[in-house]
């Protein structure tokens, strides 16, 4: 494998399982709020999320889009909710009730159409501080409407970015947007990737974590053995007799390995067992 020294930044698989899940939770917030704001049903589904340089994020956007710059207090780096200006004009359509603009063009917005596209972010943004929680402690707010990817400069080239892929469906209309977020401000709340515990109490620990983990107990009886011959005759109402005695409790198993025995009881009105011996099986 080739190691590019122009991008050594890459995400740890627990950070970026971490990430997806909080950004697949925007997702779906920010879908419900699209579809209650410009009344047409829509969804939003996360595509990827990695780790870039913001030189690359740029790179892979086109010269002409919408980029929204969400700033922080006390950070210079800012955020950036980009999406095409031409499905931005869609959605406003759609809220002041035209049936949506399908050949829009890659335009600037006019006054009334940056104010509602604002609101729209602004909103975005809270769904956003909401899905990631305590990852994003800094506040979010929209300082301005770029449409120049080019020339945004929401930060240097070389700083370090958050990126999200999104697939926004409004209605019969499918775009991407994307969302970038400087890595400053998520990754000192993502923690240490693979912490080690001590070593010393592994057993102690390997106990307690099988102690909590679900399995299946079965009371059964006594294995009867039968011909094929008989089991192809059985019909409705057949008498099987079963070789386990009526005084010898049932066998007390898990996952087929016999724990001891236990007799048939009840127990708040459910059938229960009640555990008249037990026994190791070696393993």
């Amino acid at each position: 494998m080739v190691y590019d020294f122009r991008r050594p930044t890459t995400l740890a698989r627990e950070h970026s399982r971490v990430l997806e899940l909080a950004f697949e939770t925007f997702a779906r917030q920010w879908g419900t709020q699209l579809t209650a704001k410009i009344r047409v049903m829509s969804q939003v589904t996360l595509e990827n999320v990695c780790m870039q340089s913001y030189d690359d994020y740029v790179a892979g956007l086109p010269p002409a889009t919408t980029m929204v710059l969400c700033e922080a207090e006390g950070h210079g780096a800012r955020a950036v909710i980009q999406f095409p200006s031409a499905d931005a004009l869609n959605w406003v359509s759609h809220m002041l009730g035209s049936p949506g603009a399908s050949d829009a063009p890659e335009r600037k917005f006019t006054r009334i159409e940056q104010t509602l596209v604002r609101g729209l972010m602004d909103e975005a943004l809270e769904d956003l501080h909401y899905s990631l929680g305590a990852l994003l402690q800094r506040q979010l707010v929209v300082s301005g409407i770029q449409h120049n990817s080019q020339f945004a400069q929401a930060a240097t080239k070389s700083e370090v970015v958050i990126a999200a892929v999104l697939r926004v469906r409004v209605g019969e209309r499918s775009t991407v947007a994307t969302i970038a977020v400087p890595a400053e401000m998520l990754l000192p709340q993502l923690g240490e990737a693979n912490p080690r515990s001590p070593v010393e109490n592994a057993a102690e620990l390997l106990t307690e974590a099988i102690a909590g983990v679900p399995v299946d107990v079965a009371m059964v009886l006594g294995p009867a053995f039968v011909t094929p011959g008989t089991i192809l005759d059985l019909a409705v109402g057949d008498v099987l007799p079963l070789p386990h005695p009526v005084h010898r409790p049932f066998e007390l198993s898990v996952d087929g390995r016999r724990l001891g025995t236990a007799a048939a009881g009840t127990r708040s009105g459910r059938i229960a067992a009640v555990v008249v011996s037990t026994e190791e099986t070696p393993a």
